[in-house]
């Protein structure tokens, strides 16, 4: 039987892609992969992965989720920095979804920090 592809994107399957930053946050190495693993992770509504990648300094005590929504797929945009050896990065992205079964997007530049040598979520803009 077929395993799943990534919610990402990527041309992996998600045992082989977010799945092992799921289960270890040190695995993303760049910020990037911290983006993918976060786009993933809203995909499969797993919370205590999306809080655990949030910076404590911007982190809500929990997140909604709605139901009615439906992702659709992810374009990484640019990426500045952001690397293994980087402090800091921001990742440019367009994440498509429908909600009710109405087309919307998220056009967003993320910025990451490293804290402690993990890839942290700090916050965003609009594009």
């Amino acid at each position: 039987m077929p395993k799943a592809p990534c919610p990402c994107g990527s041309s992996l399957t998600y045992d082989d892609c977010c799945a092992l930053i799921h289960a270890d946050i040190a695995k993303a190495l760049r910020a990037e992969q911290l983006m993918r693993s976060r786009y993933s992770a809203f995909v499969l509504e797993n919370e205590d992965y999306l809080l655990t990648s949030w910076h404590p300094d911007t982190r809500p005590s929990n997140l909604d989720f709605d139901s009615q929504s439906k992702w659709l797929g992810l374009k990484i945009k640019d990426t500045v920095a952001g690397l293994e050896d980087d402090k800091e990065g921001q990742v440019s992205f367009v994440a498509r979804y429908k909600v009710s079964g109405k087309a919307q997007r998220i056009v967003e530049n993320s910025h990451f920090i490293k804290l402690d040598g993990i890839w942290q979520y700090h916050s965003a803009t609009d594009n």
